[in-house]
């Protein structure tokens, strides 16, 4: 049980310390020796050492302010002090101060390693408890946040599976649905949990700031560089990094993030030191990330890299047991936000929800929520959800395509490519379709094919679509 490598500070005068870090050595344990309280307080600092062994009367300071101020930097930290039989009562004392054991001089080898040796095994017994506690509050907290369906389910028990390695993940999944949720499950499940987790929206920050962003810089990289910069990899230290709409991240910015992930180590802008990243890497997006990297828009080593395992979120429109209870659980918080006592609502209401596709899941179900219960004053009726109007679940009509999506291929194109080309036909044919049912308004576009604001604003730039707005 007791971990590898564990590191054990020694505080006392050389001689001792000389003699008690062969000890360890001879166990594999790694000694660290400090001959004041002060520095050792300093090397609890610094060393994050396993366990503490001390004099009772340090030189510079009482034994039980070391204890004190010992126990303030690590909580856990088992303090083994060492006395002479004439302040037995002393050690007692500094044992219900929350030492945890004592050794009488002269020291005995077999009984010095007893209990160090428990101490460590005590540690660790307390960190898998807490970290299985933890455990048990995150799928628990996961599954409260989305739901009680199956699907729910099966997502709790592919995150708790995966977090347990050292995998970097895809979470695939529609706008809303909740991918940052499963990042920051799967972290809280990791051994890598006592760590930061760091989110980074790759389609939010300008081409010009990503990188700055992601690896930091050096103080006059570039013009407005006036001070030294720590970038989220850094920031993240051992822990996770999530990474959301990878498929906006630039190709040149995508090479650096494959060198890094290999590599482990990274370059601020305008620095010549390698920085140590030994971060975990989340990849989200709403896109079809293995054909973004057939046509060039991806990295295809960069989608292979990522996807050591892939996690799914299914849409709320998929997940109808959950559409309830998730607008319940709304109500609820809106009404202690608000201070309202909405009790819940009507049949029609009821029907309403559970008739819509929520093209924007989760979050669109939750602003709907809120907006309701500001018109609403006993139930939430049908009318206070303002979805009357709108067709619950909308099928595209007969779709239009250009006559160059039904021509035969030409010349000897691979198959692959042909693919390609008619992909992109039917997709710039559908977005035009579409746009010009909703008179150009890209926002109700986005919404009718499932999609996000940016990720169609892309689209239209890519194809070239002009958009007429009809007012």
């Amino acid at each position: 049980m007791i971990p590898p490598a564990s590191k054990i500070l020694i505080v006392d005068h050389k001689e001792l310390c000389a003699v008690l870090s062969e000890y360890m050595e001879h166990e594999g344990l790694i000694p660290v020796v400090a001959h004041s309280g002060e520095a050792a307080l300093e090397m609890i600092r610094s060393e994050h050492p396993d366990a503490l062994i001390v004099d009772l009367k340090p030189p510079d300071m009482d034994g039980m302010q070391l204890l004190k101020g010992a126990k303030a930097l690590d909580e856990d930290l088992p303090v083994i002090l060492m006395t002479g039989y004439p302040e037995i009562r002393g050690a007692v004392a500094a044992m219900r101060a929350g030492a945890h054991d004592y050794l009488a001089k002269p020291l005995k080898h077999h009984e010095v390693l007893r209990v160090v040796f428990r101490a460590l095994n005590e540690r660790a017994l307390k960190r898998k408890l807490r970290r299985l506690s933890s455990q048990i509050q995150d799928e628990s907290s996961l599954r409260e946040t989305m739901g009680p369906s199956d699907a729910v389910s099966r997502l709790i028990s592919e995150v708790t599976r995966v977090a347990k390695t050292n995998f970097s993940v895809l979470i695939l999944g529609e706008t809303g649905s909740g991918k940052e949720l499963v990042a920051h499950a799967i972290h809280q499940l990791s051994p890598r949990c006592e760590a930061p987790f760091m989110a980074v929206d790759c389609g939010a920050i300008p081409e010009t700031l990503l990188e700055s962003e992601l690896f930091g810089h050096e103080k006059g990289a570039y013009t407005g560089a006036d001070r030294q910069k720590i970038g989220k990899f850094e920031m993240a230290g051992e822990g996770t990094l999530f990474l959301d709409e990878i498929s906006n991240m630039p190709l040149g910015s995508q090479a650096k993030l494959l060198r890094v992930l290999q590599e482990k180590t990274l370059y601020r802008i305008g620095g010549t030191e390698p920085v140590s990243a030994d971060v975990r890497v989340l990849a989200a997006s709403n896109q079809d990330l293995q054909r973004l990297g057939e046509s060039g828009s991806l990295r295809r080593d960069v989608y292979f890299r990522l996807n050591e395992f892939t996690i799914s979120v299914p849409p709320l429109r998929e997940r109808q047991e959950d559409i309830l209870y998730l607008a319940k659980r709304f109500l609820d918080l809106t009404n202690l936000e608000l201070q309202r006592n909405v009790k819940g609502f009507t049949q029609s209401a009821v029907d309403v929800l559970l008739a819509y596709s929520w093209p924007g899941n989760v979050r669109q179900l939750r602003s709907a929520i809120r907006r309701a219960m500001l018109l609403a004053d006993d139930l939430v009726a049908a009318h206070h959800l303002g979805m009357e109007s709108v067709s619950p679940k909308r099928e595209l009509p007969h779709l239009e395509c250009d006559q160059e999506a039904h021509e035969s291929p030409q010349g000897d194109l691979p198959l692959k490519e042909i693919m390609h080309r008619k992909v992109v036909v039917m997709e710039r044919a559908i977005l035009a379709q579409v746009l010009r049912e909703t008179a150009g308004n890209k926002a109700k576009a986005a919404r009718v094919l499932h999609i996000d604001y940016k990720t169609i604003n892309s689209k239209i730039r890519q194809y070239g679509i002009s958009i007429e707005r009809k007012d």
